[in-house]
């Protein structure tokens, strides 16, 4: 099983945006230093407690300060901007990175990111599925393109202005060939858009606050949309991102990981728990749909949703994730806000020195 690295990121609203982009810049590169394999981030326009904007430009700075980890999107909001620019620069990215570039999409869920963009009453579904095919069709065809059916948003080409055998009119392709990985967030139960992740060759992360019933939801999808193009589902490819604490005793693993006013685990389901009740999404945080909203309180969230303790706790745990999924490829390790920076770093640290290497002694895919 890998280790990976998440964040979306999210900190306190007072604190300087410098200062937070130094020590996320600081948690990828520590990730990098301890073997982490891939580290994506996320990225929103007008939540003033995720600072990143965006996040190939974030993850660019990271290019000389790594050696090895993979930079990905995670995700890069495909409703936001011409799939054209979004290709053009990922293809750039993954030669500036020798190939470490994993593109992550999404459509864009926050609602007042639209608002900003204008498309707030658009279908930012179906924007992102003409986006995908724009970026993957301009890396696999030759120019001058013609992509796009009739009444699309999107129609792609440099027809009338091509000057090919002066190289005008050509988009670069990717280092990686035929294009680098690209991974979708599954964020709802049964999602039908991860069926279409299986068919289209896109791999699943699925997302660290959805409770592990409903992660498990996820591989039927998407080996239903592999098995439709003929192919075999591979669970190696399949990515599932948990939030977790590792520290050296239970006390703090509790007090830091859940109980404290101050953890950054308990500020950060606070927020994600009022987004998802303000926005109708609070049933992802429901064992049950029928649950009463009232039921789902902070500490009943932090409860399922909170992995924490010593390493020996937190193996057990992992392990009986794997158990209840069936078996999955990378467990992706969801970044918090640095409250008290030696136990974040000391989390990050056991987690790749002493608890992966403890799961992969049993894991189903070690």
């Amino acid at each position: 099983m890998r280790l990976g690295y998440f964040a979306m990121p999210m900190h306190p609203g007072d604190r300087a945006w410098q200062e937070t982009l130094r020590e996320d810049r600081r948690a990828v590169i520590l990730a990098d230093r301890l073997g982490y394999h891939d580290a994506f981030i996320g990225e929103h326009l007008t939540d003033r407690l995720e600072n990143i904007t965006n996040s190939m430009l974030f993850l660019a700075t990271l290019i000389p300060e790594t050696t090895s980890i993979r930079l990905a999107t995670g995700t890069t909001n495909l409703s936001h901007t011409h799939p054209a620019l979004i290709a053009a620069s990922a293809a750039m990215f993954d030669h500036l990175s020798n190939g470490r570039l994993i593109l992550g999409v999404s459509p864009g869920a926050l609602s007042s990111d639209a608002e900003l963009l204008g498309i707030l009453d658009e279908d930012r579904n179906a924007i992102f599925a003409e986006a995908i095919d724009v970026i993957t069709e301009l890396w696999s065809r030759k120019p001058p393109y013609d992509i796009g059916a009739p009444g699309n948003r999107f129609h792609v080409t440099t027809a009338r202005t091509a000057d090919l055998a002066r190289g005008i009119g050509a988009v670069h392709p990717p280092l990686q060939q035929p294009r680098p990985e690209i991974v979708g967030t599954v964020v709802a139960p049964y999602s039908k858009g991860v069926i279409a992740m299986g068919a289209r060759g896109f791999h699943p992360l699925s997302a660290n606050f959805l409770l592990p019933k409903w992660v498990a939801t996820h591989w039927p999808g998407y080996s239903e949309g592999v098995d439709s193009v003929g192919g075999v589902a591979d669970r190696t490819d399949w990515r599932v991102a948990r939030t977790i604490f590792v520290t050296d005793d239970e006390v703090t693993a509790q007090d830091y990981g859940r109980e404290a006013s101050t953890s950054p685990y308990r500020a950060y389901y606070a927020h994600m728990l009022h987004k998802l009740s303000t926005g109708g999404r609070i049933d992802l945080l429901k064992s049950d749909p029928a649950q009463p909203d009232e039921d789902v309180t902070l500490d009943s969230v932090l409860d399922q949703l909170v992995i924490c303790g010593t390493p020996a706790q937190v193996t057990e745990q992992i392990l009986q994730l794997d158990e209840q999924l069936g078996g999955f490829g990378e467990l992706v390790y969801a970044g918090m806000d640095w409250v008290d920076e030696a136990l974040s770093v000391r989390s990050l640290e056991l987690m790749a020195e002493a608890v992966m290497p403890a799961v992969n002694k049993h894991a189903r895919f070690s």
